[in-house]
C-alpha cells in the first residue's frame, strides 16, 4: 500500500519540521549534559590553550530540581476518594513510574515530549492494556489546529542502530495510525495500517512553558544558558591563571648558561630550574628574585555573581548551585528558599496533569470503544512538592485528624504512602477490626471526641 496524496504531504511537510528542529535540540542537550563548548573561546584565551577549557553543569541543576518534584502518584475519577485502580493498573504494566520521568526530563530540557498511546500485539503478553510510550522530540513532531489546539498530525521517525540499516516512521493521523519503513538507497514503503477511528491521532504532546505565540513550547534552559557560559569562561581564565601563576614567577639577572647544569655537566630542564629550592650561581654579579604572586580570588568573586545571577533567573537557592554559607540553613529558612521552586513545580503539575488526564481519556476510549464523557473531570494526583520533616507532616497530619478536617485513610496520602502502601493498610485495618472490633472502635471513638471537641 501507498500513502494517499494528502498523507504523503502531511509526512513530508512534518519531515521536513523535524530536521530543521534537530539542530536547537542538539544544542540544548550539549548544555544539560554538560559537553558544549565555549563559542567565543578564541576571545579569551588561545587555541593551544583549549585544553584549560572548564565547564559547569548549572544546566543539569536547574533541570533536575524541578524534575525531582514532579512525580504523579494517581489518577482520581468523579466520586472516588481514592486513585483509580484500573488506571493506575495501565499505568504501571506501562512502566511509567520510570518513563514519565523521562518524559517530564525532555519536556523541561527541549521545551516538549510526546506521549503515544496505541494498541499491542497480540501476542504480547498482555495484549489488553493499551501500550502508552513516551517519545523524544529528536524523533516526533506534532501540528495542531489552530482553533481547537488539538493535534490534527504527527509523526515519529527512528532508525535502527544495526545492520542492516533500516529507518521506521509512524505517521500519526485522526482516524488512522500508519506504520512505514524504508531501507538505505530506497524510499518510504508503508507496511502497516491501523484504523482505529478514535476521531484524533493517538498523540498527545507533553509542552513546557507554551505560551499564546509559540504553543510548541520552551526549554527551562533558556535563562540559564548564557550566564552559565560566562562562568565557564570565567573558570577557564582562572585555570590558566593558576596554571601560569601557582607557583610565584622568579628571575636571575647577570646569570650565564653554564650556571644552569647539572653535576655532570649536563643543561638541566627548564621545570628542573624552576622549582629548584637552592641555586648556586658562579657569578658573583647574579641577582634572583621573585615577583609577587597573583590574588585569585577574583575569579571567586565573579563566579559566585554568576551563580546568584543563575539563582534569581531560575528560581533556584543560591545554595543548589554551591554558595554555601558556614552555618546550614534552619527549616524556616529553606522553605523561604525554595518558594519560587515549589510555585514552578505546582505550575508544572496542573499543566501537565492535563496531559496526563488526556492519555488516560485515550487510553479509556480504546478499552471501552467509546468516549466517557465522566472523564473530563479527571484529576491528576502528585506527590507533594515541597520538603518540609517528616516530623513536621506528621504533626500537621495529626492536628488536622484530631480536628476532625480530615479521616483517618486521609492521612495516609497527607504523608505521602503510595496508592499500593495505601491500600495495604487499609487491608490490616479491617483485619485489625476483624479480630477486635471493640477496641478498634473504642480508639476511633476517642479519636473523633477529640475531634468534636477541638472543633467546638
Amino acid at each position: 500500500m501507498a500513502l494517499s496524496e494528502e498523507e504523503d504531504a502531511t509526512f513530508r511537510r512534518l519531515s521536513t519540521a523535524l530536521t530543521k528542529s534537530r539542530a536547537g535540540l542538539e544544542r540544548l542537550d550539549a548544555y544539560y549534559e554538560g559537553i558544549h563548548r565555549l563559542e567565543q573561546l578564541g576571545l579569551a584565551v588561545p587555541p593551544e590553550l583549549a585544553k584549560f577549557v572548564t565547564t559547569v553543569n548549572w544546566p543539569r541543576i536547574t533541570v533536575d530540581s524541578i524534575e525531582q518534584r514532579c512525580d504523579v502518584e494517581g489518577f482520581r475519577l468523579v466520586g472516588q476518594e481514592s486513585a483509580d485502580d484500573d488506571l493506575w493498573g495501565v499505568w504501571q504494566a506501562n512502566d511509567l513510574d520510570e518513563e514519565s520521568q523521562q518524559a517530564h526530563l525532555d519536556a523541561l530540557i527541549f521545551g516538549r515530549s510526546y506521549v503515544c498511546v496505541g494498541s499491542r500485539s497480540p501476542d504480547d503478553p498482555d495484549p489488553g492494556v493499551p501500550l502508552v510510550t513516551v517519545e523524544s522530540p529528536f524523533e516526533m513532531t506534532h501540528e495542531s489546529d489552530p482553533r481547537t489546539r488539538r493535534v490534527t498530525a504527527a509523526l515519529r521517525v527512528t532508525a535502527s542502530s544495526v545492520p542492516p540499516k533500516v529507518s521506521y516512521a509512524t505517521l500519526y493521523l485522526p482516524s488512522e495510525t500508519v506504520w512505514l519503513e524504508r531501507s538505505s538507497g530506497s524510499g518510504w514503503v508503508e507496511v502497516d495500517r491501523d484504523v482505529h477511528q478514535v476521531g484524533r491521532p493517538l498523540v498527545v504532546p507533553l509542552l513546557n512553558r507554551p505560551r499564546l505565540r509559540r504553543r510548541q513550547g520552551g526549554s527551562e534552559l533558556a535563562d540559564v544558558i548564557s550566564l552559565t557560559d560566562a562562568a565557564c569562561r570565567a573558570l577557564t581564565n582562572a585555570q590558566v591563571a593558576t596554571e601560569v601563576l601557582a607557583v610565584p614567577q622568579r628571575y636571575v639577572l647577570g646569570a650565564s648558561p653554564t650556571d644552569f647544569v647539572d653535576q655532570h655537566g649536563k643543561p638541566v630542564t627548564v621545570w628542573e630550574t624552576y622549582f629548584a629550592s637552592v641555586w648556586a650561581l658562579q657569578s658573583g654579579e647574579a641577582k634572583v628574585g621573585q615577583f609577587s604572586a597573583a590574588d585569585l580570588g577574583n575569579f571567586e568573586k565573579i563566579v559566585n555573581h554568576y551563580a546568584n545571577l543563575v539563582s534569581g533567573v531560575s528560581g533556584l537557592p543560591t545554595r543548589f548551585y554551591g554558595q554555601y554559607t558556614t552555618n546550614p540553613p534552619s527549616e524556616g529558612s529553606i522553605v523561604a528558599d525554595e518558594t519560587r521552586l515549589i510555585m514552578n513545580a505546582y505550575r508544572k503539575h496542573r499543566a501537565w496533569g492535563g496531559t496526563w488526564e488526556q492519555v488516560n481519556r485515550l487510553v479509556r476510549r480504546i478499552l471501552d470503544g467509546e468516549w466517557d464523557p465522566s472523564l473530563a473531570r479527571m484529576e491528576t494526583l502528585w506527590r507533594d512538592p515541597e520538603t518540609p520533616t517528616r516530623a513536621a507532616i506528621a504533626d500537621a497530619t495529626v492536628k488536622l485528624v484530631s480536628a476532625g478536617v480530615l479521616p483517618g485513610e486521609a492521612a495516609w496520602e497527607e504523608l505521602g504512602y503510595s496508592a499500593t502502601r495505601r491500600a495495604q493498610l487499609k487491608a490490616m485495618r479491617a483485619a485489625d477490626l476483624a479480630a477486635d472490633p471493640v477496641s478498634l472502635l473504642a480508639d476511633q471513638f476517642r479519636t473523633d471526641s477529640v475531634g468534636d471537641s477541638a472543633s467546638a
